[in-house]
């Protein structure tokens, strides 16, 4: 008696298939990489439609080979005894041969592939350095003077040159629509090269790090904004200087003979000179281009939900309408009464005193902070609630930050018990308010 009844399992097996041919349909994939948006992705692309069209017909063709076999040679009742046949030339030479030709087809343009994609990057393109931290990426523009974190801007048409470093573990940078994926590995620089097609006038899409890197792996993400040359020379003039709309100028015009003071000496200022210096002087209000809120797409928006339960972030969001962006500035920029290091020990704000060298910063560079659309390497969105809180508790929000703890009576991790003393709802919501100034 047989237990094997292919009926039995035949309304299953019509499911599963009708399951996956709906999947089929769906025409909504926001980070697939079968995208033919750049010259990297489509040499890519091409390679892997080769591969998967030679290998569906091996495999159609060894599956029909087999079930020809088995239902041609099956044993039969009363049927003669299978003949055993010592080998057959024609036969060998004939499935050694053709997996050679067909490995042939394979290897021709994988090789290609390789040279093509290894390539010098041509003369002329736009340099990009991205240096991956634990756990958020650092963009570098050296021939314009920006730096920027976790939002990664590139001009339409023109070809762009990845240098890759890491400042510890391995990280691997990939965003999967414009193709591309490459390891940062420790002592060690890579490089990468891809043009975005000119038809991207202005698009948005995600990046991720997609080499295991840590406890906050899955949480090291970025938003890469392809744009428009004009506005990516908006964008890239305006992100080299120092922050309009801020408390502090760049540079106040002096009276004659006296000494020029810029924003970094009035960083060393107590407040009452540096707010009288401010307010004598004009400030530049003029932004350049950032990607309109109202036009990313909803697969860039960040959709991680906030800490619930025991470690809920409480914060009086009434409070951040009325935030003072000087006394915002103040606090950051000196915290030595709270017994806290100050912010710029491990972030630079471009116009204030520097107390760490830039290349050297262990947190994102802060200076446009108020143009981005995220924050915590791309996993929140950087509206003034998100902001409050991830300044409150930021390793409650993402695992293995390590970004202080500064709200009093938060939970810190490193320690393993509530802080006695901390910034309280009133001074984190000015220090939001002056993050928020910097555009």
């Amino acid at each position: 008696m047989s237990f094997f009844r292919p009926r039995r399992y035949a309304p299953a097996l019509f499911v599963a298939v009708a399951l996956l041919a709906l999947a089929a349909c769906g025409d909504q994939y926001p980070n697939s990489t079968f995208t033919h948006l750049t010259d990297n992705n489509r040499t890519i692309s091409a390679l892997w439609d080769r591969l998967m069209f030679l290998g569906t017909g091996v495999f159609v063709f060894v599956e029909a080979l087999l079930i020809f076999t088995i239902i041609k040679f099956r044993k039969r009742p009363g049927g003669p005894k299978a003949k055993q046949i010592h080998g057959h030339a024609a036969l060998e030479i004939t499935w050694t041969v053709i997996p050679a030709l067909i490995l042939v087809l394979i290897a021709v343009p994988t090789v290609q592939a390789i040279y093509t994609t290894q390539a010098k990057a041509p003369d002329g393109s736009l340099k990009v350095e991205v240096i991956g931290h634990q756990w958020w990426w650092e963009f570098r523009y050296p021939e314009l003077g920006v730096v920027t974190a976790n939002e990664l801007y590139l001009p339409a048409g023109r070809t762009v040159s990845f240098q890759l470093n890491t400042r510890d573990v391995l990280h691997s940078f990939w965003t999967p629509q414009l193709g591309g994926k490459r390891d940062l590995i420790s002592n060690r620089t890579n490089w990468m090269w891809y043009t975005p097609d000119r038809s991207l006038a202005e698009n948005a899409y995600n990046g991720f790090c997609v080499e295991y890197c840590g406890t906050s792996h899955a949480n090291m993400r970025f938003r890469t904004f392809v744009v428009s040359e004009d506005k990516f020379e908006s964008w890239a003039k305006h992100q080299a200087g120092i922050a309009a709309g801020a408390p502090v100028p760049t540079a106040v015009a002096p009276a004659a003979g006296a000494p020029v003071v810029t924003g970094a000496a009035m960083a060393g200022m107590k407040m009452p000179a540096a707010a009288a210096v401010a307010s004598a002087a004009p400030v530049e209000e003029a932004v350049g281009y950032t990607f309109p809120l109202d036009k990313l797409p909803a697969h860039v928006v960040p959709t991680t939900p906030m800490p619930t339960g025991e470690s809920t972030i409480k914060f009086d969001d009434a409070l951040l309408a009325s935030g003072n962006a000087v006394a915002g500035r103040e606090l950051l920029t000196n915290m030595a009464n709270l017994g806290k290091a100050p912010c710029l020990t491990c972030h630079v704000i471009k116009g204030e005193m520097a107390m760490v060298k830039d290349d050297q910063a262990k947190g994102p560079n802060l200076t446009h902070f108020g143009a981005r659309h995220t924050l915590g390497g791309g996993l929140f969105s950087s509206d003034p609630a998100t902001l409050a809180r991830w300044i409150k508790n930021a390793p409650a929000m993402k695992p293995g930050s390590i970004m202080p703890t500064l709200g009093a009576g938060e939970y810190n991790a490193m320690i393993k018990q509530k802080l006695a003393s901390g910034l309280d709802d009133r001074q984190i919501a000015d220090i939001v308010a002056y993050l928020k100034s910097l555009k």
